[in-house]
């Protein structure tokens, strides 16, 4: 169906939609808002910051189009792509152009070996040839065999449970580059059943966590649906998928305003009423509808739900986040050294434990064909920071430039210096996900169901990757319309203190 008949089509089929208010405008409540339109229902989406997208941020550097936020979506996920193709990004759709990546770690850059789980090895083959671990620590590995079956009850730490049953250094060299890639997090911190569910399944059903990884593989392997990319991208960058569904909402009748911070949401009679203006403005806009969805981080959420329901409010302030800076740099192609050009490496992560500012460095223009087409011009970028270790976001952004210069030179003897650069601040960006994390969350949903009419999405539900997120504003979506169906909602009034109207 094309976007401009979903609104007419879907009214037909709910003559009584109501209207229903959505606070925050990144991708989360972004698809909220796509998802409710598609069912008839009138959308007032209301964002306090400057712009769209969250973490989704397409930006421009030295000419050229650049993400400066989240780059790529887990594409064996079905919902990312299902929304760009909704919105008309369909044949924008691009895998990477390179999926080979390193490690910097133990003096040299190596190479990903392959087979392995979120780090935890299947085969100790390509792990043994990359020289990422030490003999002694494939032997270790090699040990769990000997070892008794061990028990994960109802949680466990990804780092405590596989350093427990494979040693240490498999944790410290690949656990913690990848899985810190995707939480800025601490892998003995993070929940094993919240962020690799397959993993937990296999420790709760195996023996030995090895076979369950193989078991693991060997399935994948059996269906076609994963044979393809693992990722993939839009061309131009990530960034454009918010923009691109903002678009498709205002076109079904939606209301999108940024710089518009919600205050307070009362209950009423017939249902909600929202109250939100521009920071320092005295002017408060009054919204009245039959249901809300929180897209926000934690914080605001926790204040906005304070009065509301103070077990999920209690519950939100106790999440945490991290922080993370990107410094994306433009090169001359001609000036850079041949393990960045030559090899079409897609680029590498760094382990912690290796004791470098930078945590990860991604080529962007051997990873992305949108992002190499320039022919003098090159973009990488480098990532700073992660949850516990954050000291260095204290810098200026010139001196995070310089560190991760610095680093560069050292992993790839990078000596030029860039003809543009940037920094990108996320500061508190990433919810972190502890053991009992799911537990939380059940509880804070828990609290919101008792008041028909509220849901909440986002990040910091069912995970921090946009599929999930997008997923985790369907969830939203559908209890919304369950419950607006089950009492047959009116259309709700706007009012807004300049016009009356």
């Amino acid at each position: 169906m094309h976007e401009a008949d979903m609104r007419t089509d879907a009214a037909a089929r709910r003559p009584s939609a109501g209207h229903v208010v959505v606070i925050g405008g990144g991708i989360a409540g972004l698809a909220a808002a796509h998802r409710l339109l598609a069912e008839g229902l009138r959308v007032t989406l209301l964002e306090a910051g400057p712009r769209l997208g969250g973490k989704l941020h397409a930006g421009e550097l030295a000419g050229l189009p650049v993400d400066l936020g989240a780059e790529s979506v887990l594409a064996r996920r079905p919902e990312a792509l299902e929304l760009a193709r909704a919105v008309g990004l369909g044949e924008a759709l691009q895998p990477p152009a390179t999926a080979t990546a390193h490690l910097w770690t133990r003096g040299a850059l190596r190479p990903m070996p392959r087979g392995h789980v979120m780090g935890v090895p299947g085969d100790l083959g390509p792990l043994a040839a990359s020289g990422v671990l030490s003999a002694e620590g494939l032997a270790r590995i090699e040990a769990e065999r000997t070892l008794p079956p061990a028990t994960v009850g109802e949680d466990v730490a990804v780092g405590e449970y596989i350093a427990a049953r494979l040693g240490h250094e498999v944790v410290d060299r690949l656990v913690e580059p990848l899985l810190g890639g995707v939480y800025a997090g601490n892998a003995y911190r993070i929940s094993m059943r919240a962020a690799v569910p397959q993993l937990f399944e296999a420790a709760r059903t195996h023996a030995s966590l090895g076979e369950g990884v193989r078991e693991l593989q060997r399935r994948a392997a059996a269906q076609p649906a994963q044979s393809g990319p693992v990722f993939s991208g839009i061309d131009g960058g990530i960034g454009r998928l918010p923009q691109a569904v903002a678009e498709a909402c205002r076109a079904a009748g939606a209301r999108i305003s940024t710089g518009t911070a919600v205050r307070e949401v009362l209950r009423t009679d017939g249902g909600w009423r929202v109250l939100a203006g521009a920071e320092g403005a005295q002017a408060v806009e009054t919204v009245d509808a039959d249901a809300v969805v929180v897209a926000v981080p934690a914080g605001p959420a926790a204040r906005l739900l304070g009065d509301l329901a103070p077990a999920a409010a209690a519950e939100l302030r106790a999440v945490e986040y991290a922080s993370m800076a990107l410094v994306t740099m433009a090169f001359r192609r001609s000036e850079l050294p041949a393990p960045i050009t030559g090899g079409g490496a897609s680029g590498f992560l760094v382990p912690p434990v290796d004791g470098r500012t930078i945590k990860a460095s991604t080529f962007s223009s051997n990873k992305w064909a949108w992002a190499g087409a320039d022919p003098e011009l090159f973009l990488l970028r480098t990532s700073v920071g992660r949850h516990g270790d954050e000291g260095d976001l204290a810098r200026e952004d010139s001196e995070l430039v310089e560190v991760s210069l610095r680093d560069l030179g050292e992993a790839v003897g990078l000596t030029a210096r860039p003809v543009a650069s940037t920094v990108t601040r996320w500061d508190g960006g990433l919810p972190q996900y502890p053991v009992g994390h799911l537990a939380r969350v059940a509880r804070i949903r828990d609290a919101v169901a008792a008041l028909p009419g509220l849901a909440v999405c986002g990040a910091l539900y069912d995970g921090v990757g946009i599929p999930a997120c997008i997923a985790s504003a369907g969830k939203a979506a559908d209890v919304v319309i369950a419950t607006l169906s089950s009492r047959g909602a009116p259309l709700a009034q706007t009012t807004d203190p300049h016009t009356g109207q």
